[in-house]
Formats: structure tokens, C-alpha cells, sequence
């Protein structure tokens, strides 16, 4: 490998972290959106990669941009660098996260901004993959690279939260969606639960599921609703995510339509049976330990993420939500209350054993909320629940 040589003239700086000058930090911060919004075009199609994205600025302008479109392709600060060409030397570099500093699938992008002669880096987020961790800043600043760390940090540290989650544990990031009417129900007491939400939240749902890796619901509510769990956006785009399916016991009936799937997404259907099935050629069995209340899932999310899944989107039901909420594995939550009422008799949005105590409630943090049409959509952070007070319910025999 090549190693770049230092500038002449210049001395390694020291090891404290460079910051924006206060008339700088404005433009820093309006750069970095663009970059931001560059890296939003990788969600969904990235994965294991994080989404990432770049741009080259002159004299106050931005004269090339890019974001990693795909695991194997360049990456976002390759893109932005040949497309600026000459004009990459002596230019400013923003990117959403740390350069890379390893060689993997394609060459570090760390010696591609210096060969480029690129003057200053802006960085976003750090990276903590093992293999970056600091290396990509630390290589840059040893050639004289003035780098400057944090820029819109919280922003760029959201867009990729399902990565980080990802490489530190492991697991894919899991989002709970639901729709409940205003008593907490996501279905009648015969079960049906077409629509509790407007237009305008489905679609928001459908944007979603584009930008997931997964989806997945249990085996309840793909007997009673036989979803499809496609991406349904105007004129055909998106992509499908790949749909999995909590079958402990191996005995959906093969006519649903998850198991007749008109996608190039595959159906998974996660058991914990012995026995075997043929569902047909875009269904994938996946055996998991058995846990207490059927497929164990920490088992199930470690066996996702071996394939490449950073970001699963539970769907329901009422038992799936309450476990996966009891074991703690749930990330983030985005519930849509509809104005409606359904009664006592309806199917509740979690099979939670209530606790005694309301402060005892299961609670979310980092709360937003959102008018969606006539619907109202909740976003937040579950805490992990304190007490044993909340663990599924048990099923009535």
C-alpha cells in the first residue's frame, strides 16, 4: 500500500479536536444538512453498510455530492470526489460519518481524500466499527488534514442509529409500528383492523418499510390479516423489505399470501419446530431456539443481523409487541392513535401483564408527536421496564 506523503511545511497537529470558528458554524451546519439529505437516499439499500453521505465545497458552494447507494459500491466520499475531479483539491469535505480506514470491498476512503488533496474534513458522526474507531481521523490529521468532528452530530448519529445498534450489539435496530384506536386497540373484538389509520399514515407507514431491511409480524396476525407487508408508494417505486414470520410451530396454511409472495423480497418464516416444510421457492425456513413464549428472539434477531438485517420493523400482534417490549429489544416505537373507539372487547396493542403500580408502567422517553390527517403519530424510546410487572400475558386455555 502506498502511503501518502505529508505536506511539506506542515507539522502534525495536536491531539485536541478542531472546531469551527462561530461565523464558520453556520456554514458548516448548512453543508452538512445537504450531506444529510445525500445519505437519506442509501436507507434501506446499504445494509450492512451504514448510509452515508458526502460533499465537496469551494469558495462557499458545493461543487459535488454523493451518498453509498450499495454494499460493494463506492462509498459516498469516492462518488463526491470523482465527481468533483480537479476541483477536489484544495476543497472542503463534509461527510455524515467518519472515513472508513480499512480495506474491505472497496479501499479506504481516508487515503482517496488525501491523494485527492482535500484541505479540510468536516465529520458528522464517529464510526465505532472496530476497523474505523478513530483510525480514518487520526490517519488525516497525520498527514495535516484539519479535521472537525460533531458537525450536526445528534442528526447524523440519528440517521444511522440502526447501524450503530448494528455493529455494537449485533442485533438490527427494531422499530414497533402500530395503529390503535383512542382505548388502545388495534383490532375489533372479531379481530379486524381494516383501517384504524387514514391515508396519509399508511403512506408514511409504506415510506417506511422503503427504508427498512425487515419486517416482521406474528403468526396471529398473518392468519387474520394475510398481509402482503409490501412497499405500495405512488407510481411503484420503493423496495420490499424481506418479511419474516413468527411460526413457532411450523402451521400457517401455505395460501396466505406472505407464502406466495410477488416480490423479489423472500418470506422467512422463523420456527421452532423440528419438523420441516416446503412453502415454496421465495419462503426460507429459519429454525431458532425455542424460547419461553415460542421462537426465542434474541436468537431470531442475532441470525437476521448474520445476514445482513441492521433495521427490523415489527407490525404486530398484540403477543409479538408484548414480547419483544418485555425483553427490552425494542429501539424505538411509532404508534398512530386514531379517533376511534373499538370497546373493551378489542384486541389491546400489547398482551402485557399490567403492573400494580402506574408508576411501574411500562414509559417512553425522547417523545414526539405528530398530527397525520386525523390521526395522531406518537414516536419515542421505550424504557426497559423496571419491574417484572411487565411480561406477556398468558394465554388463556
Amino acid at each position: 500500500m502506498r502511503r501518502p506523503a505529508r505536506r511539506s511545511g506542515t507539522r502534525p497537529p495536536r491531539r485536541r479536536e478542531a472546531r469551527a470558528a462561530p461565523r464558520d458554524r453556520a456554514a458548516a451546519e448548512r453543508f452538512m444538512r445537504v450531506a444529510l439529505g445525500e445519505a437519506a437516499k442509501g436507507l434501506g439499500r446499504t445494509s450492512p453498510n451504514p448510509a452515508v453521505g458526502a460533499v465537496l465545497v469551494r469558495d462557499g458552494r458545493a461543487v459535488a455530492r454523493g451518498h453509498h447507494a450499495r454494499a460493494g459500491g463506492p462509498h459516498a466520499e469516492i462518488v463526491a470526489i470523482r465527481a468533483a475531479g480537479a476541483r477536489a483539491r484544495g476543497a472542503d469535505l463534509y461527510t455524515t460519518l467518519e472515513p472508513c480506514d480499512h480495506f474491505g470491498r472497496t479501499p479506504p476512503c481516508s487515503i482517496a481524500i488525501l491523494e485527492a488533496g482535500v484541505s479540510r474534513v468536516f465529520v458528522g458522526s464517529a464510526d465505532p466499527n472496530p476497523l474505523v474507531n478513530g483510525k480514518g481521523i487520526a490517519r488525516l490529521r497525520a498527514a495535516g488534514v484539519e479535521v472537525v468532528p460533531g458537525v450536526l452530530g445528534p442528526e447524523c448519529d440519528a440517521l444511522n442509529a440502526h447501524w450503530f445498534r448494528y455493529i455494537r450489539d449485533r442485533r438490527p435496530y427494531v422499530t414497533l409500528k402500530a395503529a390503535v384506536t383512542l382505548d388502545g386497540r388495534i383490532a375489533t373484538r372479531t379481530g379486524d383492523a381494516r383501517w384504524i389509520s387514514g391515508e396519509e399514515a399508511r403512506r408514511w407507514v409504506h415510506r417506511l418499510r422503503d427504508r427498512v431491511d425487515a419486517v416482521l409480524v406474528g403468526a396471529g396476525t398473518a392468519r387474520a390479516d394475510d398481509p402482503r407487508l409490501t412497499t405500495r408508494l405512488p407510481g411503484g417505486r420503493g423496495r420490499d423489505p424481506i418479511r419474516v414470520v413468527l411460526d413457532t410451530d411450523l402451521s400457517l396454511p401455505a395460501r396466505l399470501r406472505l407464502l406466495r409472495p410477488r416480490s423479489a423480497a423472500p418470506t422467512i418464516v422463523a420456527h421452532a419446530s423440528p419438523r420441516t416444510r416446503r412453502l415454496g421457492p421465495r419462503v426460507e425456513l429459519l429454525r431458532c431456539r425455542r424460547g419461553k413464549g415460542g421462537v426465542d428472539l434474541e436468537d431470531l434477531l442475532a441470525r437476521l443481523a448474520a445476514r445482513g438485517v441492521t433495521h427490523l420493523l415489527v407490525e404486530g400482534g398484540a403477543r409479538v409487541h408484548a414480547r419483544f417490549l418485555a425483553e427490552g429489544l425494542v429501539d424505538r416505537v411509532a404508534i398512530f392513535v386514531a379517533p376511534k373507539l373499538a370497546g373493551a372487547d378489542g384486541v389491546p396493542l400489547a398482551a402485557l401483564r399490567g403492573p400494580a403500580r402506574m408508576a411501574d408502567a411500562l414509559r417512553l422517553d425522547e417523545v414526539e408527536v405528530e398530527r397525520m390527517g386525523d390521526d395522531v403519530l406518537v414516536q419515542g424510546r421505550p424504557l426497559r421496564p423496571s419491574r417484572a410487572g411487565a411480561r406477556p400475558a398468558r394465554r388463556r386455555r
